[in-house]
């Protein structure tokens, strides 16, 4: 594995994953720095969860690194980015620094899913779940466009995308391997389907 120097914006409930796409609008000034020097550098930004809401949160170890593939930049100094997901890495430790927004020193995972496959039960038992899921939760999906996905866009996709909370979201990052992730989504949307007396969802929080 590769260590590297990550700069990061910490933002809870927002998962990147290899292979995916996550718009954010940055607005606040720490972040826009962030942005404008990774413009003039990499282009390289760690997304990262916080374990609490707070200033100066404590981080969740692992987090993915992206690239700013677009960019707005705004007059009064916000942007519009789109970055793309391209590998996970553990936080070693973070770094004393003079910037306004936090790094880390992170070791870079190696990531070998794209070549993975579900088993066609695995595939049919997802793509089941998922649309009882979404049925229950009143989305409207394209279904014939989902069957179109490969194994590694639908799975990462789902896990990217999907209304769990931020455990939930941490620990399928965190998973390895196409199968473990799929079975794991599989159980959240399950889990995340059942309602209390009052008609709350459950968390896992």
């Amino acid at each position: 594995m590769t260590k590297k120097r990550i700069s990061i914006f910490p933002l809870p409930g927002a998962i990147l994953f290899p292979g995916m796409q996550l718009p954010l609008h940055i607005f606040e000034p720490r972040y826009r720095a962030l942005v404008g020097n990774a413009l003039a550098r990499d282009r390289l930004i760690g997304m990262v969860q916080p374990k609490e809401r707070s200033n100066d949160p404590a981080l969740f170890a692992i987090g993915c690194l992206g690239r700013i593939e677009d960019v707005e930049a705004m007059e009064d100094g916000r942007y519009n980015i789109v970055l793309d997901g391209l590998q996970r890495f553990t936080i070693l430790e973070e770094l004393p620094v003079e910037t306004e927004f936090r790094q880390v020193e992170a070791e870079l995972w190696e990531e070998d899913e794209m070549s993975d496959a579900l088993s066609i039960a695995e595939r049919a038992a997802l793509e089941m779940e998922s649309r009882k899921f979404a049925d229950s939760q009143g989305y409207a999906v394209d279904w014939n466009s989902v069957s179109q996905l490969d194994d590694y866009s639908l799975v990462n996709a789902i896990a990217q995308i999907a209304p769990f909370d931020a455990a939930a979201k941490q620990a399928l990052l965190e998973s390895r391997g196409l199968s473990q992730r799929s079975e794991l989504i599989i159980q959240l949307m399950e889990f995340f389907g059942r309602h209390d007396g009052d008609d709350n969802r459950v968390t896992l929080q």
